[in-house]
C-alpha cells in the first residue's frame, strides 16, 4: 500500500529571511538554520529541505547542549534517566527538541519566531515553552532562544546552537581560526567525559591554543572552551577565515561563557571536515551533573541567550 505524501519537506516548514545582502532559511524541525548566505556565499554548511537533517547541523539545542553523561542526573533528590541518544558513547546528546516540529509564531521578511513545547516526560519531568527568534540585518543573523517554565518545580536548563561555519571553498584544514579562549575542558578519549579544565597552552602541548589566529590544518578538535576574552561591548568573537581574508564570524555575550568547537571529523567523505562547528553554550558538557553554569528556571520564570553570525 502506498501512503499519500503530506507534501511537506522532510526538514519541516521552510521560513525564508532576507536583509542587508543576507539570506537565511530556517527549517521547523529542530528550529534548524538550514542555510545562511551573504551575497550568495555560504556562511554555514547547508542541507537540502527534503533531507533528514544530517546529525545536528544547524539545530537549536534545548534544554541542554552537548552531553549528559550516561543520561543520568539528580533532580529533587531523585535519579532521572534520559534516553541515550548518543548510543555509541552511552550519553544523552543535545537536548529534547532537536527533532520536534516547531510552529511558526511570527514571520516577516527579515525576522521569524518559532516555538514549541517540551512536555514533561520520563527523564525530564518539567515543561518548557521554547521560543527561537531569528533576525537578519546588515549586521548578520542574530538568534535568541527564550525558555519559559510553564510547569511545576525548578527546571534545569541550558542552550546552544549547532551551526557548521564555512570560511569559503575547501575544508576545515585550509582555514584560519581565531578562538579567544584561555581554557579547554579535558575529556576522556573514548566517551568524551569531562575530566577537568586546563590552560590551552598546556593541554596536549598547546594544540588547542588559537588565541593568535592560525591555520587549523589537520588538528582534531571536539572540545569545550571557556575563559573567553570579551571586547568593550562584552562580546566574544570567533573568526574563521580563508586564505583571501574572507570568512565568517560568530559573536555572543556573557550569557554563554562556554563554546564547543568541533572540526566535524566524519567517516563519510562528503561530510568529513566540511565545516567547523562553533556552539556558544550557556553551560559546559554534563552540567546537569556538575552544576557548572547550569540555569535553574523557577516556575513561571524565563531564561534567554543570544548569538550572531556575520560575514567577514
Amino acid at each position: 500500500m502506498t501512503l499519500p505524501s503530506s507534501g511537506a519537506p522532510l526538514s519541516g516548514t521552510q521560513v525564508s529571511l532576507s536583509a542587508g545582502g543576507y539570506t537565511a532559511t530556517i527549517a521547523s524541525i529542530g528550529a534548524s538554520l538550514r542555510s545562511l548566505q551573504f551575497e550568495g556565499r555560504d556562511l554555514v554548511v547547508p542541507f537540502d529541505e527534503d533531507a533528514i537533517r544530517p546529525v545536528y547541523r544547524g539545530a537549536t539545542l534545548v534544554p541542554w547542549p552537548n552531553r549528559v553523561v550516561d543520561g543520568t542526573y539528580e533532580l529533587d533528590g531523585e535519579t532521572q534517566q534520559l534516553g541515550l541518544t548518543e548510543p555509541e558513547r552511552g550519553h544523552a546528546l543535545h537536548g529534547l527538541a532537536g527533532w520536534l516540529d516547531y510552529e511558526v509564531r511570527e514571520h516577516s521578511g527579515s525576522s521569524a519566531t518559532l516555538g514549541v513545547t517540551i512536555p514533561a516526560q520520563l527523564g525530564y519531568p518539567r515543561r518548557l515553552d521554547i521560543a527561537v527568534t531569528f533576525t537578519l540585518s546588515e549586521a548578520g543573523l542574530e538568534t535568541t532562544v527564550t525558555a519559559t517554565n510553564t510547569g511545576h518545580g525548578v527546571a534545569p536548563f541550558g542552550t546552544a546552537p549547532h551551526p557548521y561555519l564555512r570560511a569559503g571553498d575547501g575544508r576545515v584544514n585550509e582555514w584560519t581560526l581565531s578562538l579567544p579562549a584561555d581554557e579547554v575542558l579535558t575529556v576522556t578519549e573514548d566517551r568524551l567525559i569531562p575530566t577537568g579544565r586546563a590552560s590551552v597552552t598546556e593541554a596536549d602541548g598547546g594544540v588547542y591554543d588559537f588565541r593568535s589566529p592560525r591555520r587549523i590544518d589537520d588538528t582534531f578538535i571536539d572540545h569545550a572552551f571557556t575563559g573567553l576574552s570579551r571586547n568593550g561591548d562584552g562580546a566574544t568573537e570567533v573568526r574563521l577565515t580563508a586564505a583571501d581574508g574572507s570568512g565568517v564570524a560568530m559573536r555572543w555575550g556573557a550569557e554563554c561563557p562556554w563554546v564547543q568547537v568541533h572540526t566535524a571529523d566524519r567517516p563519510e567523505p562528503e561530510m568529513n571536515r566540511v565545516g567547523l562547528a562553533v556552539e556558544p553554550m550557556t553551560c559546559p558538557p554534563d552540567a546537569f551533573n556538575s552544576g557548572d553554569d547550569l540555569i535553574l528556571i523557577e516556575p513561571g520564570g524565563s531564561a534567554s541567550a543570544s548569538w550572531a553570525i556575520a560575514a567577514i
